[in-house]
């Protein structure tokens, strides 16, 4: 009998980093993540760096493009995205579910420009997010049928008439954020009392209107941000 040859197949475990490794990465996602919020998807690795004061080549050892950045920080505000949809359907009554779910995303986006251009954008490579969002994609849409076949969401309505109105909120925010960053949730609610079923009592408005002042100021400060 001829003997056999086993060979080892089992993986070697990554080497942990260097506690001064560990910190610049810590450092750098900080940095990203502020940044990204702040400013959104449209900086660069040097930006990180300088940022998060560390040199622009130990950013590069960390991840190798700004796409793994991207994917580094915004992984788990994506897969919490896709944890709301799915607890939304827990909730017994079908509007609220609904309801609770955008105003989620809508907040969470309002609040970090990075975010609303990785749930409104194409995926450019970030194949951890594009994971996430597919995942979401389900839950959302039975979040839809479910609030439509209670009769809560008016018949005609559709997936995709809800992702025009968290670009439309998204927008908004985007535009008041420096004058009145609450602005948006009035027009959430707008867009809210037009996709539910008729004859339904609407809630008052919340927040306030953009006063012409308010509105002249946003719009130098979007200018000013776009040169």
């Amino acid at each position: 009998m001829n003997p056999v040859t086993t060979t080892s197949s089992t993986a070697t475990a990554p080497r942990p980093l260097r506690a001064d490794a560990a910190r610049n990465q810590r450092r750098i996602i900080a940095a990203a993540r502020e940044l990204f919020a702040t400013r959104g998807l449209d900086i660069t690795l040097d930006d990180v760096a300088e940022h998060a004061g560390v040199g622009v080549g130990t950013v590069y050892r960390r991840f190798a493009n700004k796409q793994e950045l991207i994917d580094g920080v915004f992984e788990q505000h994506v897969e919490t995205m896709a944890e709301q949809a799915e607890c939304a359907l827990a909730n017994p009554d079908p509007w609220e579910g609904l309801v609770a779910y955008f105003e989620f995303a809508c907040r969470n986006m309002a609040a970090n420009r990075g975010l609303g251009e990785v749930i409104m954008g194409l995926d450019d490579g970030r194949d951890r997010v594009a994971t996430m969002r597919e995942r979401m994609q389900p839950a959302v849409e039975k979040l839809i049928d479910r609030a439509r076949s209670a009769g809560a969401l008016r018949p005609d309505a559709e997936p995709g008439d809800f992702y025009a109105l968290i670009h439309m909120v998204d927008a908004i925010a985007d535009f008041s954020r420096n004058v009145n960053p609450d602005a948006w949730r009035r027009y959430f609610a707008v867009v809210c009392d037009g996709l539910r079923a008729d004859c339904t009592p609407r809630g008052e408005l919340p927040s306030y209107p953009l006063t012409h002042e308010q509105i002249h100021e946003a719009k130098s400060s979007c200018f000013n941000r776009r040169r």
